[in-house]
């Protein structure tokens, strides 16, 4: 009897909070109806091939941004007020610095937890960025951007570009030597663009460079509008994900209205909690271990003692990668002025290339004329041509990135800078041909070699003598699964050229079926029906 009217209360108090629970669920739901998109939500189902993680990595990567940037925002100073450093770096103290520049010395030797704060927040910055150009690199190379996607890959570069801009301005918040000079820089090319550079000029930098508002303003932007943006962007990238579905690799039951996969509740949703502690883990242990951005060593800005090894972030060295590469002596006077090609050459190159990868899914819907919808991703063999082109700007991206470090290759392996620039300049006109070359031939080969095996199967290299006194090696025939996975792709063909309702070939059908027959006129074909039944008997 004691111990049942000791039970007792603790199962009222259970029933109570599980009433006060329902409680709650069901006043919200009478005013929201959330229940009908957690039921929605929750059937979602997500595929399980790692590659999808990638865009985990990124999502998780914000998160942890987020949360060490508020941190930061709570001692950083964003002032370009002149002050003397007294803290507790000796080697800079009594300095004239800006405030912006002491605050973050403050907060990376006073404030406790500080200078693991900013390593945080910057680590998850590169990781943030890498991952999204991993996620888009997948994606494409899969064609996950085909219809009804071709929006969300817009979305996607769109938040690409917004998590440089984003890394950029972070990076350049403290007011050191190194920061400095990228911002000089790019001013410099602002000014370049005829007629509106200097007006542009003026209202990020607020007058003459560097002048005293460029760090207040950089920091709205930072802090505020930025974020805003990309906090958007993501959210519309989830939404057309879950309207859209997921995209899924071929497999048993797997078709183009059937994704499989974990569910979000609860399967899908364990995994990606116990995955974000881990992306979490792995950055904070980074952050700890390894040191980025000293800006203690570099001191604060000033334009005269300018050195050679100064390097942007990762992602902003295509951009240094292409001025250093254009050739000296491009600028010429015109009507009184000077018109710098120097400057301007590499931003209408950048622009174009950018614009190039936001809008290749409606390139390739145009070229092939495919209106279907497509769920299930393409092996890359599959579209060569569209795998060699993303070679051959994966190869221009890496030599503009290489160029960015053209001096420090010249001292490390003790050549001449010109050298360097050179060859980097070759390499950046043939270098791309020689990758979508390469890879195409690659990618057709491979799928030579799929034919060979589905037609005969795997060799086994084992070798018997036929009564007649042939030998022949045994070959291992494929499982009915293997065997599809092999053989299921599309199937395009060079659009034939043909004349309209009046009889007129146009100048845009010409080109279409130009580069209709540029993408396809060297494809394999997939194996046929037929072919399989007579492999079969054979």
């Amino acid at each position: 009897m004691t111990v049942a009217t000791k039970s007792k209360p603790a199962r009222q108090s259970s029933g109570t909070g599980m009433r006060f629970v329902g409680g709650v669920a069901n006043y919200l739901d009478e005013r929201t109806s959330i229940s009908t998109a957690v039921k929605a939500l929750g059937r979602k189902i997500f595929p399980d091939h790692w590659s999808f993680m990638l865009g985990e990595i990124a999502l998780y990567s914000f998160v942890i941004i987020l949360l060490s940037g508020t941190f930061l925002t709570l001692f950083y100073d964003p002032s370009m007020t002149e002050v003397h450093y007294d803290g507790s770096y000796v080697p800079l103290k009594g300095i004239h610095m800006s405030a912006a520049y002491s605050s973050t010395l403050n907060i990376t030797f006073d404030i406790r937890g500080g200078l693991l704060m900013r390593q945080v927040h910057h680590w998850a910055a590169l990781l943030f960025v890498a991952a999204i150009g991993l996620h888009m690199l997948r994606v494409f190379f899969t064609g996950a951007f085909r219809k009804p996607r071709e929006i969300n890959w817009v979305v996607g570069f769109l938040l690409f570009i917004m998590a440089m801009a984003e890394g950029f301005t972070g990076y350049s918040l403290p007011d050191d030597l190194l920061s400095g000079n990228g911002l000089r820089i790019i001013d410099g090319m602002i000014k370049a663009v005829p007629g509106a550079g200097l007006w542009i000029s003026y209202l990020l930098f607020g007058g003459e460079f560097p002048g005293d508002d460029v760090i207040p303003r950089l920091y709205m932007l930072h802090i505020m509008l930025l974020p805003a943006i990309v906090i958007a962007l993501i959210a519309v990238h989830l939404v057309l994900l879950i309207v859209n579905k997921h995209t899924q690799f071929a497999g048993p039951g797997r078709t183009e209205e059937n994704v499989v996969g974990s569910p979000i509740l609860a399967v899908f949703a364990a995994k990606a909690g116990g995955f974000f502690f881990l992306v979490f883990g792995v950055t904070m242990l980074i952050a700890s271990l390894v040191t980025i951005n000293p800006i203690w060593s570099y001191g604060p800005y000033d334009p005269s003692p300018v050195s050679a090894g100064t390097q942007p972030d990762w992602y902003i060295g295509f951009a240094d990668g292409m001025l250093r590469l254009i050739p000296s002596g491009w600028e010429f006077e015109v009507l009184g002025g000077t018109l710098s090609l120097n400057l301007i050459v590499p931003i209408v190159v950048l622009m174009v290339f950018l614009g190039l990868v936001a809008f290749y899914p409606f390139f390739e819907a145009w070229v092939t004329g495919d209106k279907r919808e497509h769920h299930i991703a393409e092996r890359p063999r599959n579209a060569p041509t569209r795998t060699a082109i993303g070679a051959a700007g994966v190869a221009f991206y890496a030599v503009l990135w290489a160029a960015a470090s053209s001096d420090l290759i010249a001292t490390h392996f003790r050549t001449t800078i010109e050298g360097v620039i050179l060859t980097l300049q070759i390499l950046l006109i043939v270098g791309p041909f020689i990758a979508f070359w390469l890879t195409k031939k690659m990618a057709l080969a491979l799928q030579r070699k799929d034919r060979e095996v589905v037609l005969h199967g795997y060799e086994s290299s084992r070798i018997v003598r036929l009564p007649g006194g042939e030998y022949r090696e045994i070959h291992t025939p494929l499982d009915d699964f293997e065997k599809w996975r092999l053989v299921s792709f599309d199937e395009f063909e060079p659009i034939v050229l043909r004349p309209n309702d009046r009889g007129r070939i146009t100048l845009s059908a010409r080109a279409k079926a130009s580069v209709s027959k540029f993408y396809f006129e060297d494809r394999i074909a997939p194996v046929t029906k037929p072919e399989l039944e007579s492999a079969s008997q054979h």
